[in-house]
C-alpha cells in the first residue's frame, strides 16, 4: 500500500470529497551511492551550521527566508500548512476543459486520489462518473510543498488521477531552438506518413517498451559480482555529417520495422513522383495568303 502524501478534499462547487493523495507511479531505477575509491568507504553529505561550525541533526533544521544578508525570517511547517489560502486544505476545481486543449508539456507527475472513508464514497463516484460522461478534465488549484500549483483531474479506470501542472510562464518559448527554413517535397511527407502507419499500434504493451537501461545496468553489476567479463556495448552509429537521403532512409526504416515484426520486408519502393511537364497547346500555323494577280489590260 503506497503511503499517503497529502490529505485534504476536492472542492467541486458546494460538493466536498475528502481524499488521500498517493503516488500513481513507482521508480525502479538502479540506485548508486558515492564511495571513496581508495578504500571504498561510504561518502556522505553532512550538514554543518556556519555560525557554530558543527554538524547539526535533522531535528535542529528548519526553513527560513533570507530577507537581507543579516536577517532571516524563520518559517515553520505548521505555518506553511496553515496558509490563508482556500487551496491549502483543498483541491479547488476551477473549470472543466477538453483534454485536447491542454498542452502536454504542462502536465507533470501523476497521483491517485483515494476517497477518505465512507463519507467520501458517493461524492467521489459522482465526480468520477461526471468526468467520464463529459469526456472532459478538471483544472484545479492546490497548495503543496510551499507553493500553489495548478492540477489536472482525469479518470483512469475507476480512479481519479491528479496531475501536477506547470503555470503558463514556466513553459519556455521554443522559437530560438527552431531549425533554419527548409523545403520538403510532398513525396517525403507521404513517405513519413507511410512509415508512421507501418509503426502504428493499438497499445504500448510489448518488449519494445521495457526498461532496457536498467536491465543493462543489472547485467554489469552481476558480471562484476561474479568477476566475469563485462557485456560488450553495441557499436554506435557513425555520424558522417553527410546530407541524408530522406526517401532512402524512410524506405529502409519501413523494411526494418516490418522485418522486426516478422512481416514481409519487401515493400513497394517509395519513389518520388516525376513531375510531368504540362503539354503546351499546339501553335496554329498561319495560312499563307495568296493574292491572285490581276490580268494586264491590253494596250
Amino acid at each position: 500500500m503506497p503511503r499517503t502524501i497529502w490529505s485534504g478534499a476536492i472542492s467541486f462547487g458546494l460538493v466536498t470529497v475528502p481524499v488521500n493523495v498517493v503516488s500513481a507511479t513507482e521508480d525502479h531505477s538502479v540506485r548508486f551511492h558515492q564511495y571513496h575509491l581508495e578504500d571504498m568507504g561510504r561518502v556522505r553529505v553532512r550538514k554543518f551550521c556556519e555560525v557554530e561550525d558543527r554538524e547539526v541533526g535533522q531535528e535542529e533544521i528548519g526553513k527560513g527566508y533570507q530577507l537581507t544578508k543579516e536577517q532571516v525570517i524563520p518559517i515553520s511547517d505548521d505555518e506553511l500548512s496553515n496558509l490563508p489560502l482556500p487551496t491549502a486544505k483543498a483541491i479547488e476545481i476551477e473549470a472543466f476543459v477538453p483534454l485536447a486543449s491542454v498542452d502536454p508539456l504542462r502536465i507533470g507527475e501523476g497521483y491517485y486520489l483515494q476517497p477518505k472513508g465512507q463519507v467520501a464514497a458517493k461524492p467521489y463516484k459522482l465526480l468520477l462518473q461526471a468526468l467520464s460522461r463529459s469526456s472532459k478534465v478538471a483544472v484545479a488549484k492546490y497548495a503543496w510543498s510551499g507553493r500553489e500549483r495548478l492540477g489536472l483531474l482525469r479518470v483512469r479506470e475507476d480512479a481519479i488521477v491528479l496531475h501536477a501542472m506547470r503555470w503558463p510562464d514556466e513553459i519556455r518559448d521554443p522559437a530560438e531552438l527552431l531549425p533554419p527554413p527548409v523545403e520538403l517535397t510532398d513525396e517525403e511527407i507521404e513517405g513519413a506518413l507511410a512509415l508512421m502507419e507501418t509503426m502504428s499500434r493499438e497499445d504500448l504493451e510489448g518488449d519494445e517498451f521495457r526498461d532496457t537501461y536498467t536491465e543493462a545496468l543489472q547485467q554489469i553489476i552481476e558480471a562484476k559480482r561474479q568477476d566475469q567479463e563485462l557485456p560488450e556495448a553495441p557499436a554506435a552509429a557513425k555520424d558522417t555529417g553527410a546530407v541524408v537521403d530522406l526517401m532512402a532512409a524512410l524506405q529502409e526504416s519501413m523494411q526494418q520495422v516490418r522485418a522486426s515484426r516478422g512481416e514481409d520486408a519487401d515493400i513497394h519502393e517509395m519513389k518520388p513522383k516525376k513531375k510531368t511537364a504540362k503539354k503546351q497547346p499546339a501553335k496554329k500555323t498561319a495560312a499563307k495568303k495568296t493574292t491572285a494577280k490581276k490580268p494586264r489590260r491590253a494596250s
